[in-house]
């Protein structure tokens, strides 16, 4: 008896796939207004992106932070200078905006090292604000933009 139902209940099964296999072989159309997403009419970049200097002040302190908490190093950069713009939306137009930059950063050692680093619009936490990327030359230590930080560059 438990033969005959797993039986019936797998003929079912078999049917009912055969059923939505059919259906679904029809053309493909497009959503209708209804199964339409509404509001999502996608990103609308500004291109307003922040100076190369309003980043410092970020650099330093997520160095500082980085250096402390992972590499258990008192390195902290203790000041700027050189900083200048080397690109600004270098790909298309329709890319997320970003100001290339990079500088000298005077580090408490007494070396100066070179700071690539990139200002993101909308690239902050959840994409509020904008956003830093940045790399230290000679102290990219897990190499995430190796070598030489040149993944920092466009």
């Amino acid at each position: 008896m438990r033969a005959l139902t797993s039986l019936k209940t797998f003929r079912f099964a078999a049917v009912l796939g055969l059923l939505f296999g059919a259906l679904s072989l029809g053309e493909a159309r497009a959503a209708n207004p209804l199964e339409m997403n509404f509001w999502l009419s996608g990103p609308r970049y500004d291109g307003r992106v922040g100076d190369c200097d309003k980043a410092l002040p970020t650099i330093a302190t997520q160095f500082w932070d980085k250096e402390s908490s992972f590499w258990n190093s008192s390195l902290k950069i203790t000041g700027f200078s050189a900083v200048r713009e080397i690109a600004f939306r270098p790909w298309q137009s329709d890319n997320i905006p970003r100001r290339y930059c990079t500088g000298q950063a005077m580090l408490t050692d007494g070396k100066i090292r070179t700071v690539h680093f990139s200002i993101i619009e909308d690239g902050g936490f959840a994409g509020f604000g904008q956003g830093v990327e940045w790399c230290v030359v000679g102290l990219d230590r897990n190499w995430a933009y190796n070598p030489a930080c040149r993944a920092a560059k466009p």
